[in-house]
C-alpha cells in the first residue's frame, strides 16, 4: 500500500517524486510500518526519509499544498500517535507537531496557501491559518465531508460548515475563517435539512429537506437566498447525485419513486432552479465503496458531448448526445474487425456499446479516456451487439467524436495520453502480468510493442504526463503477490524525431454526423498529422476557429413543465398548467411567458428561430388571487403553549384564530415568516386572505397548541362550521341538508406528530356514475399520491369531453387509491336546467349512454408522456341507486370531487354513503390508515 506524490499532478513540483508506503498486516489488521521515499531526479533514485520523520514513526497521509506544491503535511497514524509533519522544502526536511485531536481529513483553501481544515474524529471542525502550526476550533458536531472553503476571492475566506444535530437533521451555517464566534455565524437556510445532503460546486450550492417522507431540494445560485428546486412534479426523487456544475448549468442524476437501478438524467436552467429531463433510465453499477456509479460520461474537450448507458427493455445500451442531451442517438459500430473482416451490425438492432466506469485507481485510466488537449478522440472498453456486455470485450478508438469507430484490441487495456496527447499508450490490465506496452503515434491506427521488464509485472499503475517539458513514464507493480513493489522509469524522449513544426499538424471539423453545427456553432480543430514523429511544444493551441450558426429547432430543448412529443414539438405535460408561471406577478409587472422551448445552455447559435422559441416578456394580467397556501415554518400542525409559532404565507391578512388579526400591504418581507404566541390551548383555525379588486382566495389549516402531548384523534371539520373530535374507534358522520360545495378537513394526531389535509365534496340530490378502468401502462406511472390521482382525474375528464359535446360542469371524476388504478365518473344535472326532475334524469340517461359507447369502442385515450398512451374503458355501472326517487328521501346525494384523503377514505366516503341509500343520508369516516 502506497501513496504517490508526483510532479505535474497538482502536488509535488519540480522534478520531486514522494512515496509513502505501508505495511499491511492481514493477521492484526492494521498498517504496522511505513516508509517515506523522495526522489529529486524523477525516479531514478530514491532517498528513505525515515530518519527525518522518525523511525519508530507510522505514517498515514501525504498532503500537499495546492497553491505551494513546496509546502507538505504528512499525518501519522492515529492507532500509534496524533501528530503532524511539516515541511516547506519540497519534503527534504520536517518538524513535528503533537495535536491533541486525531485527524481524519484536511482542507486546504483554494487561495490562501498556510490556510486549511481539520476534521477530527469525533465530528469536530478545527482551523489553521499558519500551515497547521496552530490549531482552534471552529465548531462541534459537524457532518463529515460536508465542510468548504468558499468565495477565495474575498481575502477573510469564507468558510461554509454544516452542522450535525441528530442523527437525522442537520443545519448548514457559515462564517468567516478567522472569526468564527457564535455571534458571527450565519445560517442562511432558516430550517433544518438532511444529513450529508449538503453540496457546494462552483456557483450553486444545493441542499435537501425532507418533509413527510418526500424529499425536496433547494439551491442557491451565486450564494444567494435558497430557493426550492421546481423538478417535474412526479419525479418524486428518492435520490439525488449533483454531477457537474461546470457547464454554467447543473447536471442532476435523480432516482424517481419507481427506479431502482436506474436514475434519470436531469439538466437545469442557469440558475440550477428548473429542471428538465435529458435521458430516463441511465445504468448504474456499484463502486468498491458502496456508491452508486452513474454510468454518464462528459467527454473532455468538446462542449455539450455526453456519452450514457441506458437501459431500454431490460437490455443496456450506449447513446451519445452532442448537444448536451437535446439529442440522443446509438453509436454506429466499426464497419471492420482487427482482421479487416466486415462487420454486418446494423442500426437500432446491433450497436457499439461502451463501458463508461471511471477508475478508482487514480493510476488507472478506467474503461474510457478522453483527454481536452485532444478533442474528438475518445478510447474506450467495449463491444458490439444488441446490449452492452462485459464479454467478449475489446478496446475501440474514434477519432472523429463518436462518429466512426476502429477496434484496436481485442483485449481490455489501459491506456493512456503522452506527449499532451500526440501519443497513446497502452498496457494490459492488471488481472495480467505483462512485459510489453504498445505506443501509436496515429491515433490507434498502428501500434509498436516494446519491452519494459525483463519478467512479467503486474502493473498497479502509471505516472504519465508530468506536466512540463520531459516525455518520463514511471510503472510501479509487483511479479507476485509476496514480491516487493517495483518502480520502472522509462524515458520515451528518443522516439521523437524532432519538434513539432507548422508543417506537420492538419485540421479537423467537429461535426455530428455530417451536420458542422454542434452547440450552436462550427469549430475547427488542429491536431498532428497521423504518424508523424515529432514532439509537441509545451502550449500547442488546439481550436483554430469558431463560427457562430444561425438558430434552429435542435439548438433548443423543452422548457420546465413541457415535454417532447412524436411530433418534435414541446407540449405542456399532463400535470403542468403555463398560466401558474405568472402567479407570481404583482399588477403592472412584467413576466417571461415561455414558449415552451428554452435555448440549449451555453449554445452560441444566433438569429434564425431564436426569436421564436425564446421566451416573451408580458404584461402580468389582472386577476383575482388563487393559489395562496399556508404552512408553518417546520411544516408541524403542533405546537406548546407559549411557544412563538411562525407561519409562512404570501397574504394581505392573518387571522391566528384566537381573536388577534395582522394587515399587510407590503408583503416583501414575509418570507422570513409571521410570528405569533398562542396564550391558550386548543384547536385554532389560522386563515390567510389575499384580495384585490378582481376578488380573493384564502386559505386555513388547523393548529393544535397544547400543554402537552396529543392523544390519537380524528377531526372532521365540514365547512358549514361543524366541529367533530373523536379517538380512534368507531366513525364521525354528517348530514348535509342541501346541494352544493363543501369543504371537509380531516386531521389525524398521534403523539406530537399531526396531520391534515383538505377536500371538497360536491352534494347532488341525484346523479349517475360509471366505474373506470384503464390499459396497465397507466399503473407503471402510479405512485399512489393525492395530488397525481387529482391531475389525472383532470386529464381523464379532459378526454372524454373531446368525444361527446357536454358542459364541463356535467363531469366529475374520481381516482381511487391503490393499484390497479380505477376511477368512477360521476354524471350530474344540468345546474342552469329548470325541467322537471325527470327531464334532468332522461337527460343523464342519454349523457351515459353516450359516454359507454364511446368507452366499449376505445374510443377514449390520453397520453401521459410522450409515447405512452393510455386507454379508458368501462368496468361496469356502480351498484348503488344513482338516481334517487324514493319520496321519503329528504336529504341530499353526496359525492366526492376530489378523491383521496390522505387518509386512503374516498372510496369509503363515497360507498359507505350510496350503500345507506334509501334513508337518513350521512357519511362515514372509517378509522383506517392507509
Amino acid at each position: 500500500m502506497f501513496v504517490i506524490c508526483l510532479q505535474g499532478q497538482k502536488i509535488c513540483p519540480y522534478s520531486v517524486i514522494l512515496i509513502l508506503t505501508k505495511l499491511y498486516d492481514f493477521h492484526l489488521g492494521s498498517v504496522t510500518e511505513s516508509s517515506l521515499w523522495r526522489s529529486m531526479d524523477y525516479g531514478t533514485t530514491y532517498e528513505r526519509l525515515n530518519d527525518k520523520v522518525g523511525v519508530k514513526t507510522v505514517l498515514s497521509y501525504l498532503y500537499v499544498c495546492p497553491t505551494n506544491k513546496r509546502k507538505i503535511m504528512v499525518l501519522t497514524d492515529p492507532e500509534f500517535e496524533s501528530s503532524l509533519l511539516i515541511s516547506s522544502d519540497e519534503g527534504a526536511s520536517y518538524q513535528k507537531y503533537r495535536l491533541n485531536f486525531y485527524v481524519l481529513s484536511l482542507l486546504f483553501h483554494p487561495s490562501q496557501e498556510d490556510w486549511a481544515l481539520a476534521y477530527s474524529h469525533d465530528q469536530k471542525l478545527y482551523s489553521s491559518f499558519d500551515f497547521g502550526r496552530k490549531w482552534q476550533l471552529v465548531h462541534e458536531r459537524v457532518t463529515p465531508n460536508r465542510f468548504y472553503c468558499s468565495n477565495p476571492q474575498i481575502i477573510y475566506g469564507c468558510l461554509f460548515v454544516f452542522l450535525f444535530l441528530g442523527p437525522t437533521v442537520c443545519q448548514y451555517m457559515t462564517c468567516r475563517a478567522q472569526a468564527c464566534s457564535e455571534s458571527n455565524r450565519v445560517f442562511p437556510f432558516p430550517g433544518y435539512i438532511e444529513t450529508n445532503s449538503l453540496v457546494v460546486q462552483d456557483d450553486y450550492i444545493v441542499i435537501q429537506v425532507t418533509m413527510a417522507g418526500r424529499a425536496s431540494y433547494y439551491v442557491s445560485y451565486l450564494r444567494e437566498p435558497f430557493v426550492r428546486i421546481k423538478i417535474p412534479k412526479y419525479s418524486l426523487p428518492k435520490d439525488m447525485h449533483i454531477l457537474s456544475t461546470d457547464q454554467g448549468q447543473v447536471f442532476a442524476a435523480v432516482q424517481e419513486w419507481n427506479q431502482n437501478d436506474t436514475y434519470n438524467l436531469y439538466i437545469s436552467d442557469p440558475r440550477g432552479l428548473y429542471f428538465t429531463l435529458a435521458l430516463e433510465n441511465i445504468k448504474t453499477t456499484r463502486g468498491l465503496g458502496g456508491n452508486n456509479m452513474i454510468d454518464l460520461y462528459e467527454v473532455a474537450g468538446i462542449k455539450g458531448m455526453l456519452i450514457a448507458n441506458r437501459k431500454v427493455e431490460n437490455q443496456v445500451k450506449t447513446y451519445i448526445t452532442y448537444n448536451k442531451g437535446r439529442d440522443w442517438r446509438l453509436l454506429q459500430a466499426p464497419s471492420t474487425d482487427l482482421e479487416g473482416n466486415p462487420i454486418y451490425c446494423v442500426l437500432p438492432f446491433c450497436s457499439l456499446h461502451l463501458q463508461l466506469q471511471m477508475s478508482e485507481n487514480p493510476y488507472l485510466s478506467g474503461s474510457i479516456t478522453t483527454k481536452s488537449s485532444v478533442p474528438g478522440v475518445i478510447v474506450a472498453t467495449g463491444n458490439i451487439g444488441s446490449e452492452l456486455s462485459y464479454n467478449n470485450v475489446g478496446m475501440f478508438i474514434s477519432s472523429d467524436a463518436g462518429n466512426t469507430w476502429r477496434q484496436i484490441f481485442d483485449e481490455e487495456h489501459n491506456v493512456w495520453f503522452l506527449d499532451k496527447g500526440g501519443a497513446l499508450l497502452a498496457v494490459k490490465q492488471p488481472t495480467v502480468p505483462t512485459r510489453h506496452l504498445w505506443i501509436s503515434f496515429d491515433e490507434g491506427q498502428q501500434w509498436t510493442r516494446h519491452s519494459f521488464s525483463a519478467m512479467p509485472l503486474f502493473v498497479d499503475g502509471v505516472l504519465v504526463e508530468p506536466g512540463m517539458d520531459n516525455q518520463i513514464l514511471t510503472f510501479f507493480g509487483h511479479f507476485s503477490d509476496r514480491s516487493e513493489w517495483q518502480l520502472i522509469k522509462i524515458d520515451y524522449k528518443s522516439m521523437f524525431t524532432k519538434r513539432c513544426t507548422e508543417g506537420d499538424f492538419q485540421t479537423w471539423h467537429l461535426h455530428n454526423q455530417g451536420e458542422p453545427c454542434v452547440m450552436g456553432q462550427k469549430q475547427l480543430y488542429m491536431k498532428r498529422r497521423p504518424g508523424v514523429y515529432c514532439m509537441l511544444g509545451k502550449e500547442s493551441s488546439r481550436i483554430l476557429s469558431v463560427e457562430p450558426c444561425i438558430c434552429r429547432a435542435h439548438d433548443f430543448e423543452c422548457d420546465y413543465g413541457f415535454e417532447r412529443r412524436g411530433d418534435g414539438n414541446c407540449m405542456p405535460a399532463f400535470w403542468f398548467n403555463p398560466a401558474t408561471v405568472s402567479r407570481s406577478c404583482s399588477q403592472g409587472q412584467n413576466y417571461l411567458n415561455s414558449t415552451g422551448y428554452r435555448k440549449v445552455a451555453a449554445n452560441n447559435c444566433t438569429k434564425g428561430v431564436k426569436e421564436m422559441y425564446t421566451a416573451r416578456k408580458q404584461q402580468c394580467p389582472n386577476r383575482p388571487p388563487r393559489g395562496l397556501q399556508l404552512a408553518t415554518r417546520d411544516n408541524k400542525l403542533t405546537a406548546n403553549l407559549g411557544s412563538n409559532v411562525t407561519f409562512v404565507v404570501q397574504l394581505e391578512e392573518l387571522d391566528f384564530g384566537d381573536g388577534t388579526a395582522v394587515s399587510y400591504s407590503n408583503l416583501s418581507w414575509t418570507e422570513e415568516g409571521i410570528r405569533h404566541v398562542y396564550r391558550s390551548a386548543g384547536i385554532f383555525r389560522v386563515t390567510a386572505l389575499a384580495e384585490n379588486t378582481l376578488g380573493y382566495d384564502s386559505t386555513s389549516l388547523y393548529l393544535h397548541v397544547t400543554y402537552h402531548p396529543l392523544y390519537t384523534v380524528h377531526l372532521l371539520n365540514f365547512s358549514t362550521k361543524t366541529k367533530k373530535k373523536q379517538l380512534c374507534k368507531g366513525s364521525i358522520s354528517h348530514v348535509f341538508t342541501a346541494e352544493g360545495m363543501n369543504t371537509v378537513t380531516v386531521q389525524v394526531s398521534s403523539a406530537n406528530s399531526l396531520l391534515q389535509d383538505t377536500k371538497t365534496i360536491a352534494v347532488q340530490e341525484f346523479f349517475k356514475s360509471l366505474l373506470l378502468s384503464f390499459s396497465p401502462n397507466l399503473d407503471e406511472a402510479n405512485p399512489d399520491i393525492p395530488e397525481w390521482r387529482q391531475d389525472v382525474g383532470r386529464v381523464i375528464k379532459k378526454a372524454l369531453l373531446q368525444i361527446a359535446d357536454i358542459p364541463a360542469d356535467q363531469l366529475l371524476v374520481a381516482v381511487f387509491p391503490g393499484i390497479p388504478t380505477a376511477a368512477e365518473l360521476f354524471i350530474l344535472p344540468n345546474k342552469n336546467q329548470s325541467d322537471a326532475r325527470k327531464r334532468n334524469e332522461e337527460d343523464l340517461e342519454q349523457i351515459s349512454e353516450i359516454l359507454v359507447s364511446a368507452l366499449n369502442q376505445n374510443l377514449v385515450e390520453f397520453e401521459l408522456k410522450p409515447g405512452s398512451r393510455v386507454i379508458v374503458y368501462i368496468t361496469q355501472l356502480t351498484l348503488a341507486p344513482l338516481v334517487d326517487s324514493i319520496p321519503r328521501h329528504s336529504s341530499s346525494a353526496m359525492l366526492m370531487l376530489l378523491s383521496v384523503v390522505f387518509l386512503g377514505l374516498a372510496v369509503f366516503l363515497i360507498y359507505k354513503f350510496k350503500r345507506s341509500l334509501p334513508g337518513s343520508l350521512h357519511a362515514k369516516v372509517l378509522n383506517r390508515l392507509s
